[in-house]
């Protein structure tokens, strides 16, 4: 096989060469003779398969391997001349011809290396940043939305109907076509009227409802509903009020702290200093989401200059190209159909973003190791479990649909950014 290797760039080299049939011809021998030994066909002793037999059988299949076994054969070679080490490739090979006439193959493959990030003089693009500070106002706003989100509910004292907004101590028991269906009876049940927990039209017909008074309401369930038994039908509860309830304000003193922050010695004064460190943090993180981020990113981008692996620049460029099909109606993807001109001018769009990511993901991998930054696969794991809480989804759910999807990569990254960022930017002080 002729081999020749030219450099492209520091991170992209171009291997070109020749497959000859003779060596095609070759590996089909060796293949033929050692599946021979594997194969049981009728007439032969198993393992004593001629290969003239295991050609005849699977002749196709063995052209195939072959010609497979040749290409790495001169891509390893092309390697091996351009003194490059295996641990630098970076993605797979792409083929730039795969030319096959009578005699020989034409063959040429760029492959790409990981980029040499020189770590110098970033520390002068970092922008400046003056951390927050909360003033009282804003800790006495805080601490008042949270005693009024831990305030009880008691039993109003002056008895009257029930209004819209109310908690609202109910039985009920749902019928349709007078048969009473699974799932539709509850007693005591806590209902926050407006809340939109039940279906469409329910809760509204409870308000005017006076304490001990039975009701029948008449529903009608989504098309959609959860249950195909009750979609789309029209259903009857029977109702009975047994309760209204208000939010009555907590007071604020050392044993709410206390209890709050699950300390026995804590006081209002150290729920107002957690307050104040949390006003702080969100006021810290909108600014670093909606300001210092991008421009950390963009500064870090200009200031470094080096050669990008160009196999996953267009990968990236698929990802944005992708996500752009997502949004587009069916009628502008219609556009693009059988339409490679059209095509190749939204590659050439997003071309210039997609580069500028790829190299930010670079040049923070780059900063991290130097800056010591790592992230634990424990951490990547409670983090989802954490914001998965917070949303009200199943942590155990979640997390299984991005290990399934391969998502724990890119959500491991972003926090390993996040850290390196918040540390060049003096947030974690």
């Amino acid at each position: 096989m002729k081999v020749a290797v030219n450099k492209i760039d520091d991170a992209n080299i171009l291997v070109e060469g020749t497959i000859e049939n003779s060596v095609i011809e070759k590996n089909i021998d060796k293949l033929a003779r050692e599946a021979g030994k594997q194969m049981k066909v009728d007439g032969f002793r198993k393992g004593k398969v001629p290969p003239h037999v295991v050609k005849k059988l699977h002749g196709d299949k063995l052209r195939q391997d072959a010609e497979q076994d040749a290409l790495k054969s001169l891509i390893d070679q092309g390697i091996a001349e351009a003194g490059v080490a295996p641990t630098d490739i970076i993605g797979e090979p792409m083929f730039k011809k795969y030319d096959k006439k009578d005699d020989v193959i034409d063959v040429a493959i760029e492959i790409s290396l990981k980029p040499n990030v020189k770590l110098e003089g970033y520390e002068k693009v970092i922008p400046a940043f003056e951390k927050p500070k909360a003033d009282d106002k804003e800790v006495e706003e805080k601490l008042s939305e949270i005693a009024k989100q831990q305030a009880p509910f008691e039993k109003i004292k002056r008895k009257r109907m029930v209004r819209d907004g109310d908690t609202v101590i109910i039985d009920f028991e749902g019928f349709v076509d007078g048969v009473a269906f699974d799932g539709g009876k509850a007693e005591k049940f806590s209902l926050k009227i407006g809340s939109g927990q039940f279906i469409p039209g329910f809760e509204e017909q409870i308000i005017g409802m006076k304490y001990d008074e039975e009701k029948t309401v008449s529903v009608t369930f989504p098309e959609a509903y959860q249950s195909e038994d009750l979609a789309g039908k029209d259903a009857e509860f029977k109702v009975v009020l047994h309760e209204i309830q208000e939010q009555v304000e907590a007071e604020v003193n050392d044993e709410f702290a206390q209890k709050l922050l699950q300390d026995d010695k804590a006081t209002v004064e150290t729920l107002k200093e957690k307050l104040s460190e949390q006003v702080v943090q969100e006021k810290v993180s909108k600014v670093y989401n909606e300001e210092l981020k991008p421009k950390l990113i963009e500064a870090l981008v200009k200031h470094f200059d080096f050669a990008l692996p160009n196999n996953i620049v267009e990968q990236e460029i698929d990802a944005k190209i992708n996500a752009k099909a997502r949004e587009m109606k069916e009628e502008e993807l219609n556009e693009f159909k059988d339409n490679p001109e059209k095509i190749e001018a939204l590659r050439a769009e997003v071309k210039e973003d997609a580069e500028n990511s790829v190299k930010a993901t670079f040049i923070v991998d780059a900063l991290a190791k130097k800056e010591n930054i790592d992230v634990a696969d424990q951490e990547v794991s409670q983090a989802i479990y954490y914001e998965s809480m917070m949303s009200g989804q199943d942590p155990e759910q979640v997390i299984k649909y991005y290990t399934d999807n391969n998502l724990l990569p890119a959500v491991k990254m972003g926090m390993i950014e996040d850290k390196l960022f918040g540390k060049l930017l003096g947030l974690d002080k």
